[in-house]
């Protein structure tokens, strides 16, 4: 699609966006007709008044004070209707802003896991925020000054005919030559204003990932190699932006030195007409100057709100391709038979699965795991542990193949209601801002304070919790604030002891806690696993010894499988693993 019928495109879809208000900018368009009017009729009251000084002492005031007064009144008209107007602006401006971040936000809740993994964090919030207030501004000069620009232009165009017809033909005839002047630099500076936009979200994308990395950054002392990255972008940044507001600077400029030939054509025309005596009054000339400039003042602000409107659409085109985005497949309705709360059996049946077209991970790959199960993962970094446990949670969908929970394929069952019958522990632990009481809540948010500080003793989180300022009532920031690593993973153990769910998942979710604390916490999910089928992911392989099954993989397949005294005895993979972890003669796994 070319770069101009990228832009109708998007211009289509913004009208669509604002027609929910239309009767708002039908009160709209109504009210700049009278703020225009009003507006255009206090020269023809002037120039009256002008005619009726004829000279020293020969001031006919009884025309000139109701001529006057009636002007005050039509001024506090035109007031009020451009009050009212920006009153209707604002309104259907911040609605359609308000609907089109809504639309995002759930078309976040909506995209596939593979969307999100390949793109920046910053860029999808730049887009979200930056770029969605720039499509306000823009639509903002467009409600406030294009409406009223038009319609001034037009009913200029009326009055001055009113007026003299000749004079007027000048002033339409040269006029447009702004509006020639104002497309060619629009078409030029819309592309511009696209690069900067999506400079700006690599920009924001970066300072996102090194405020959120910035212990690594530090540590590392990467301080430099990141300066000179961002210095790299922000200068690309600068340099589409300044090409950008060079082109659209030139608008204003070129418009105002056509419409000041206008003003100067119509002094001339008119200062001649009336000198020669063809009834042409200084009055009239007073009133067709006011006109000249009327009209042309439009061109200038029409002319700089096409040049910020080159802009809006560029943001607007970036937040509308995000809401294009292909997004999951629709859930099917949760049938009869598809039970809410599953007893646990679970069946891979040939599962093919890649991120990536060319670099196959899972394949082939089929495991049947009784109600009940305690189920162990282990094998080397990158062997597809965690892939599994992203295709039994649905966060992707295999390539082919099914995946099984009691006999009914995980893909005709809602995402929610599968979900629901899952507790995840995961070894990168995630906390909202709110307080204690409510992270531990997320699962179940109609919980007991008395339920809520049951499961945190179960998790041995009760202790830390009750030092904190003001207990469970405690605010915590992003991702946990200052709590550690391993406080925070114990308020994530805490949210599954309070849900109590049918399957479990644990990927390495005690790696961050002291080892006196890890063996409560192994006795206290033995405890919880006892009738409940459970994945393990596990590194440190003392940990799963326990295990009903140990599932060895390798590339993506099961290379053997068993438990602990068997594999040993198999004298296989998962012995060499395991071994490794207590000689010094191989590396540690992961």
């Amino acid at each position: 699609m070319s770069k101009i019928n990228n832009k109708n495109s998007t211009v289509k879809r913004v009208l669509l966006q604002i027609r929910p208000y239309l009767p708002t900018i039908i009160l709209l368009l109504a009210l700049a007709v009278v703020s225009v009017l009003c507006s255009l009729y206090i020269p023809v009251l002037v120039g009256d008044a002008i005619d009726a000084i004829i000279g020293k002492e020969q001031v006919n005031f009884a025309i000139i004070l109701p001529k006057l007064f009636t002007c005050a009144v039509l001024i506090g008209c035109a007031a009020l209707a451009q009050w009212l107007m920006n009153v209707c602006g604002n309104k259907v401006t911040y609605n359609t802003i308000r609907d089109m971040r809504e639309a995002a936000f759930k078309k976040i809740h909506r995209l596939p896991f593979s969307y999100l993994d390949a793109h920046e964090t910053g860029d999808i919030v730049s887009r979200i925020i930056a770029d969605v207030d720039q499509f306000a501004d823009g639509l903002l000069m467009g409600f406030s000054q294009l409406f009223t620009g038009v319609v001034t232009i037009i009913g200029t165009i009326g009055f001055m005919l009113s007026v003299n017809v000749w004079t007027t033909l000048v002033v339409v005839l040269v006029t447009p030559l702004s509006i020639l002047v104002a497309r060619f630099i629009a078409k030029k500076t819309f592309a511009m204003f696209r690069l900067q936009s999506e400079t700006r979200g690599r920009q924001t994308a970066f300072i996102n990932e090194m405020i959120t990395n910035q212990k690594v950054v530090r540590a590392y002392g990467h301080e430099d190699e990141n300066m000179e990255k961002f210095d790299t972008i922000n200068e690309e940044l600068r340099r589409h932006t300044l090409k950008a507001t060079f082109f659209s600077s030139i608008t204003n400029p070129a418009t105002r030195f056509v419409n000041s030939v206008v003003y100067a054509a119509v002094a001339l025309i008119g200062a001649f007409l009336a000198v020669t005596g063809q009834g042409f009054t200084i009055g009239m000339l007073s009133c067709f100057l006011s006109y000249a400039n009327q009209y042309t003042k439009p061109f200038n602000e029409i002319s700089g709100v096409i040049t910020e409107l080159q802009n809006a659409l560029a943001c607007a085109d970036r937040l509308l391709e995000f809401l294009d985005s292909e997004e999951m497949p629709a859930d099917p309705e949760l049938l009869p038979e598809h039970s809410e709360t599953a007893k646990g059996q679970v069946t891979f049946d040939n599962v093919c699965f890649s991120y990536t077209k060319d670099r196959p991970l899972i394949r082939n790959f089929s495991l049947d795991v009784l109600a009940g199960c305690r189920v162990a993962i282990v094998g080397p970094t990158g062997c597809g542990k965690t892939t599994m446990i992203n295709l039994l949670m649905r966060f992707y969908d295999p390539d082919s193949g099914s995946i099984g929970v009691d006999g009914t394929n995980t893909q005709t069952i809602p995402r929610r209601a599968l979900r629901r019958n899952f507790g995840m522990v995961l070894q990168e632990t995630w906390l909202k801002t709110g307080t204690v009481l409510d992270n531990i809540r997320m699962g179940r948010p109609d919980a007991s304070e008395e339920d809520v500080i049951a499961a945190a003793k179960a998790a041995h989180a009760h202790s830390f919790i009750e030092q904190l300022p003001n207990g469970y009532y405690t605010q915590i920031g992003e991702d946990g604030g200052s709590l550690s690593a391993g406080q925070k993973q114990l308020l994530c153990i805490s949210r599954i002891m309070l849900t109590l769910p049918p399957m479990l998942i644990l990927d390495e979710a005690t790696s961050s806690i002291d080892t006196r604390t890890e063996l409560r916490i192994q006795r206290a999910f033995a405890k919880l696993m006892r009738g409940r089928t459970s994945f393990v992911v596990a590194h440190r392989l003392s940990t799963i010894k326990e295990s009903d099954v140990i599932l060895v993989m390798r590339d993506g397949n099961i290379v053997e499988q068993g438990d602990h005294e068997s594999l040993l005895a198999k004298n296989g993979f998962y012995a060499e693993l395991y071994r490794s972890q207590f000689t010094d003669e191989e590396q540690p796994v992961g």
